[in-house]
């Protein structure tokens, strides 16, 4: 039987929001098979009765409010992907044929149609709630995926960190429009690390800045980003980066980074 990894979260959020200069706190999320288990969360928030969101705004209010929220399907826009994406419904067939869409996003009802058959969602049918909060808070332990809202170069230095000793290439998943299926949606249904670019609804409903991306991480691999960052910062690697000059000889540069090698 493995050893279940426990996490200081507070520290993490923490570490990860100071190294990175980020705007905001990480985010867990956390899927639940019943609405029952919503109540044994400490801080939790509920909807009001009979209010709908979108979920880049449920997301939305956790990020900039600070809120612990839980949801189901009846706080989420009525049969649709917003709780699609998530597993809380299965998305109503106007969205799955492409009339949905058409002639809103897409030209074409087939172009439409392959935009919802190539979306990652979680399998709806297993889950009946979500809970999202900050990191920092520990409430939700563990999350089953957690968000990181980041510049191009945030985001650049944590998947340097991710990978500095166990290398892979992360793939970088650019649905278009519901591009939260390509972040917490396949961070939900996967558990790879999944970044994306936030789509037209997640900056205007979801609060999500322009110049943001936004990925979805397990715990060990945030973990991981924490020690990869420090040993990046003891290379010179750190944030904010500072501009070397587009008309400056760079062999210095190199020269303290690459001592010996050239």
């Amino acid at each position: 039987m493995e050893a279940t990894i426990t996490y200081d979260y507070e520290k993490v959020s923490s570490d990860l929001r100071n190294k990175l200069c980020l705007r905001s706190d990480p985010i867990a999320l956390k899927l639940f098979e019943s609405r029952a288990e919503l109540d044994q969360i400490p801080g939790l928030r509920r909807p009001e009765p009979g209010v709908q969101f979108s979920m880049c705004q449920l997301i939305g209010q956790v990020r900039w409010l600070g809120w612990t929220l839980g949801v189901t399907h009846d706080n989420v826009v009525t049969d649709s992907n917003c709780g699609g994406v998530v597993g809380l419904n299965a998305p109503a067939q106007k969205y799955l044929d492409g009339s949905m869409f058409h002639n809103v996003w897409f030209a074409t009802v087939e172009a439409s149609r392959k935009h919802q058959a190539q979306m990652q969602r979680v399998p709806a049918g297993k889950y009946a709630a979500l809970a999202a909060a900050p990191l920092a808070r520990a409430r939700l332990d563990p999350p089953d995926t957690v968000l990181v809202y980041a510049t191009p170069g945030q985001m650049m230095l944590l998947i340097n960190a991710l990978q500095h000793r166990n290398y892979f290439r992360c793939d970088f998943n650019v649905t278009g429009e519901t591009a939260c299926a390509d972040s917490w949606g396949r961070g939900l249904a996967t558990g790879e690390p999944s970044v994306s670019i936030p789509c037209f609804a997640e900056r205007r409903f979801g609060g999500v800045q322009d110049d943001e991306l936004l990925v979805a991480l397990r715990m060990e691999h945030l973990a991981e980003v924490v020690i990869g960052l420090d040993w990046l910062a003891g290379n010179g690697i750190r944030y904010p980066i500072p501009p070397y000059g587009t008309q400056c000889d760079p062999s210095k540069a190199f020269q303290v980074s690459y001592a010996g090698k050239l």
